[in-house]
């Protein structure tokens, strides 16, 4: 069975109507040929992130989002995601969008890096982006904005 499931640590919680964002994700997977066995999405500050970024990755700055696939095998995806909210917050303003638009994009972001999507280089930025509008226009249109 599927299981999806958010975490605040250190921020309060962002995600509205998470029954039906649980059940998109899982669709999510179903749509991109994958079995999802769990998947843990942890928000939390930027300092919380930067730690992980440093400790796991030997990484010394700050990122919206990191993705930890702990997958015991091909067969079904189990995976920890971890997003800083206060850098989605950032990114939303920067951009020009709003935080509920910015957060589903980052959610959906990470979920795309656990069925194969990658983002270094050009070509896999275009199609990653492609692949995360495709998933907001579809979970808007499922759960309107302002609702």
């Amino acid at each position: 069975m599927s299981e999806v499931r958010f975490f605040y640590k250190e921020v309060s919680p962002i995600i509205g109507k998470r029954k039906s964002l649980q059940s998109f994700l899982v669709g999510l997977f179903k749509k991109e040929k994958k079995k999802l066995a769990q998947l843990n999405y942890v928000f939390c500050s930027d300092e919380a992130l930067l730690q992980i970024n440093k400790e796991y990755l030997q990484h010394d700055y700050y990122t919206d989002i990191i993705t930890f696939d702990l997958s015991a095998s091909n067969q079904e995806i189990s995976g920890e995601i971890y997003i800083s909210v206060d850098r989605v917050r950032d990114n939303a303003l920067s951009l020009g969008t709003t935080l509920r638009e910015e957060i589903h994009r980052v959610v959906f972001h990470g979920a795309l890096h656990l069925v194969g999507y990658g983002d270094k280089s050009p070509k896999e930025i275009i199609s990653m982006r492609a692949k995360e509008d495709h998933y907001l226009k579809l979970y808007f249109k499922k759960v309107p904005r302002g609702t």
